[in-house]
């Protein structure tokens, strides 16, 4: 199974949101990080057929090895994908159960048996999403007394139901608290085995784990793509230790890139700051382990508010 994307580009008025992006994507989680703006969303939509490429192609070839432009698919193509958009709209006024039984007809789940045993199906597999993202104990309950959690989780709960071979997921542990962020984030990896899996996300730390490739995308560019222990690679001796004066921070701060601020655990007026520069910035700083999100701010520091500061030493 391949999904390929060939120079795809997409604008909206001046605004070159995806610029000829390519990737090829086989089963396994493939996380795309970057800004907002940097064309993530847009991306997705073009895949769930939401939007339409103003040029490029993609392409599906499933286990036959048969490559097939994915809008010449129509709906053989839209019947492997699963989706949760950043903004789910959602029935209020449906319970939980009678949600995911909707969806499950609308994506035929079951198609071609009997009646009673469609119906079986479609019941099984309610249960068994309704465990794996812990709402079973809530599944009577109207939507709209969900939590914004809970309502995360139904997310995805619509987007994995009928066994999709790609599960399209935008932002999905936003608004989750860190058990169900691990809940979610393991259920993901687990599934992943036999899918393409698609994650844009903020939360960083969600998928440097999980993921067998990472795609950074800026200002509608591909910049980078690696596993993640290849970005973290390019990484070492860029990271540093310093414990500096309290009042010294500002002046830190304008001129390296500062990731963390802590205070000294042992020296009163001082404090540990985390800092990302090429060269060693201080006589006294102290190497320390890459993590993806210091790869993150290092690649996209002056968009997310963080100085490129990266210093002469």
């Amino acid at each position: 199974m391949e999904l390929q994307f060939d120079n795809i580009s997409k604008s909206y008025g001046a605004t070159l949101a995806l610029n000829r992006f390519s990737a090829s994507l086989t089963p396994g989680i493939y996380a795309i990080l970057g800004p907002n703006g940097s064309g993530k969303s847009t991306l997705m939509n073009i895949l769930t057929g939401n939007l339409r490429a103003d040029s490029g192609v993609i392409t599906y070839a499933g286990d036959d090895g048969k490559a097939e432009n994915i809008l010449d698919m129509g709906g053989r193509f839209r019947e492997k994908l699963g989706f949760m958009p950043q903004y789910p709209g959602m029935y209020p006024n449906f319970s939980v159960h009678c949600f995911l039984g909707y969806v499950a007809a609308l994506k035929d789940v079951g198609a071609g048996q009997k009646r009673r045993e469609r119906k079986q199906i479609i019941a099984r597999q309610i249960e068994a999403v309704l465990h794996a993202v812990d709402l079973y104990d809530v599944r009577h309950r109207k939507i709209r007394a969900l939590s914004g959690g809970m309502k995360q989780r139904l997310a995805l709960a619509q987007a994995i139901l009928g066994d999709p071979k790609i599960l399209v997921l935008d932002e999905p542990t936003a608004g989750l608290d860190p058990k169900q962020r691990i809940l979610i984030r393991n259920y993901i990896s687990e599934i992943a085995l036999n899918k393409i899996v698609l994650i844009a996300t903020h939360v960083v730390s969600d998928v440097e784990f999980i993921a067998k490739e990472i795609l950074m995308l800026k200002k509608g560019v591909l910049i980078a793509v690696g596993t993640p222990q290849t970005l973290l690679q390019q990484m070492e001796n860029r990271v540093w230790e310093l414990s500096v004066p309290e009042a010294q921070i500002s002046q830190y701060q304008g001129t390296y890139a500062v990731t963390n601020i802590s205070k000294h655990p042992e020296q009163s007026g001082t404090v540990v700051l985390r800092v990302l520069s090429d060269n060693l910035p201080e006589e006294h700083a102290v190497p320390l382990s890459p993590t993806l999100e210091d790869y993150y701010l290092y690649t996209f520091g002056s968009e997310e508010g963080v100085p490129p500061g990266r210093g002469e030493g």
